[in-house]
């Protein structure tokens, strides 16, 4: 049988309840390595669990597939043992199966050898070295679980986040009469961050039980490594990415990593589907997280929480203090996020007529950075290193602009944050920054922030200066702000251009089966 072949027998025609428009009712699978809030190290977890919610919202069957990591405090529920076998070894370890409505359920894979740890991928920035098992497991126990949930309603989709779940394709793909009740499934996968690519040597492939067909230039291998995120890309139907804008970037040699061609061989299977946020988390008419609320009919909150925000980290507060523009930074203090930028630039942004406020945690040269300006400067820059969800919402409704000045950002979701805040974005015109910030003009219609196009201290420096020029004229900042707060930043219009890719996948499956 040729390694992508399908039983026919395995045909499943049950009929299946149509909604309104074009679309049947679907039964989707999902599979992430990180799911909100259980587990986080990025906005893969908000997505992994704000999508199915907006599925669920469109009439859709979702269930969940996650592991359990250390701390996660999953919720109690159905619990079933779990033995999975591949390569040489046997794991044991459980599900734990939560309902969390009728029709969206999520699934933990409790296996404490894996998954109880400090980190999810790695300890003091270097990876487990047995990433390649963990993950294959992650896979293995997602399929056999939907093989098993005979009462879990059909299957039309199988939906794989990033490299942690990019075997489950191929494995759908390879075993087709194992996996029945996936096997004419429309397989998707998400890239949410092309720089993670799940790299391993290629004697993995013995040592987890894994087929050499893997290993090929037209599936996963990769400068002679295999890839997961390579195997994942080459087994799925369709394959998305965050943002429009980060679609066309991948494809080029500058963003690609190398993955370049291969994204572009997809050709319009490749599609760019920009993120949505959470809009019953983030909030400013109802957050409980800011001592004020406020909207963009009435913004009175919204100078409250500034003094908040200014006392919270024991910034000035008087009256020429809480007239000056407040510019926040919540962030990964990574190279990525465009940091250096920031730093090579720190002398001439500590001139400018504006107070910082910085939270995150990241690579030891940065956090010393600017700690040592904050030092510097005590009543003009205050920072906070490490993440506390409280402190993001305060500074998202305190502060008066948002900088996020990185060199590539797949998505992004502080800058959405910000604009539904009323907090003015200042971003690197790269990926989602650039599909979801209009840039100001005298005569720009909708514009809703600032922009620009090189990762240079210059072109920094000279966008927050025209921002700041901006803030000082009250009727065109408050015609930015409220811009921003008024547009339509939710995962209801993502949600339905995924079920489009949906349909497009099960197309594409339903081919492979006439083949």
């Amino acid at each position: 049988m040729d390694r992508w072949a399908v039983p026919h027998s395995l045909n499943d025609s049950r009929p299946r309840k149509t909604l309104a428009g074009r679309t049947p009712r679907l039964g989707v699978l999902h599979v992430a390595s990180e799911v909100a809030p259980w587990s986080k190290t990025g906005g893969l977890a908000d997505v992994a669990s704000a999508l199915p919610s907006a599925l669920e919202s469109l009439g859709h069957r979702v269930t969940t597939v996650l592991p359990l990591h250390r701390g996660s405090d999953f919720p109690e529920g159905e619990r079933r043992p779990l033995t999975l076998t591949f390569g040489s070894r046997t794991w044991h370890g459980a599900l734990q199966i939560v309902s969390l409505s009728p029709s969206r359920r999520v699934v933990g894979v409790d296996m404490p050898e894996w998954f109880d740890r400090d980190g999810l991928y790695a300890i003091g920035g270097t990876d487990y070295a047995d990433n390649a098992e963990r993950f294959a497991g992650l896979a293995h126990a997602a399929l056999d679980f939907a093989q098993q949930d005979l009462d879990g309603g059909r299957i039309d989709i199988v939906h794989a986040h990033d490299w942690q779940a990019g075997l489950v394709p191929s494995l759908i793909r390879q075993q087709p009469a194992r996996w029945t009740r996936v096997a004419r499934a429309g397989l998707v996968l998400t890239i949410h961050n092309l720089a993670f690519q799940g790299l391993f040597p290629k004697e993995v492939i013995d040592r987890l039980g894994l087929s050499w067909d893997l290993f090929t230039m037209d599936v996963g291998e990769f400068w002679g490594h295999l890839s997961y995120l390579k195997c994942g890309v080459a087994s799925a139907d369709v394959v998305t990415t965050v943002s429009p804008s980060y679609a066309i970037e991948t494809t080029q040699a500058e963003l690609g990593f190398g993955f370049d061609g291969v994204l572009r061989g997809l050709s319009d299977r490749y599609v760019g589907i920009l993120n949505g946020i959470d809009t019953s988390v983030w909030d400013p008419a109802s957050d409980p997280q800011l001592p004020a609320h406020y909207s963009s009919e009435d913004l009175a909150g919204k100078r409250v929480t500034k003094r908040v925000l200014l006392e919270t980290f024991g910034l000035p507060v008087g009256d020429d203090a809480i007239d000056r523009p407040v510019i926040g930074i919540v962030s990964r203090l990574v190279e990525q996020k465009g940091f250096d930028v920031v730093l090579a630039a720190a002398d001439t942004l500590m001139e400018l007529d504006a107070t910082w406020v910085v939270v995150g945690s990241g690579d030891a040269e940065y956090e010393r950075g600017f700690q040592a300006l904050a030092r510097r400067f005590p009543s003009r820059m205050a920072v906070r290193i490490g993440f506390d969800e409280g402190l993001a919402h305060l500074v998202e409704g305190g502060a008066d602009l948002f900088l996020m000045p990185s060199r590539f950002e797949p998505c992004g979701l502080n800058q959405m944050y910000s604009l539904r805040y009323g907090t003015v974005p200042v971003v690197r015109a790269v990926g989602g920054l650039d599909d979801t910030v209009r840039q100001y003009g005298p005569r720009a219609k909708r514009a809703n922030g600032f922009k620009f196009k090189d990762a240079t201290p210059e072109a920094l420096v000279g966008t927050l200066r025209q921002a700041l020029r901006v803030y000082r004229r009250a009727d065109r900042w408050a015609d930015l702000v409220r811009a921003g707060m008024k547009a339509d930043h939710s995962w209801a219009p993502s949600a339905r251009e995924y079920v489009k890719v949906y349909r497009r996948a099960r197309h594409e499956a339903a081919q492979r089966w006439a083949e």
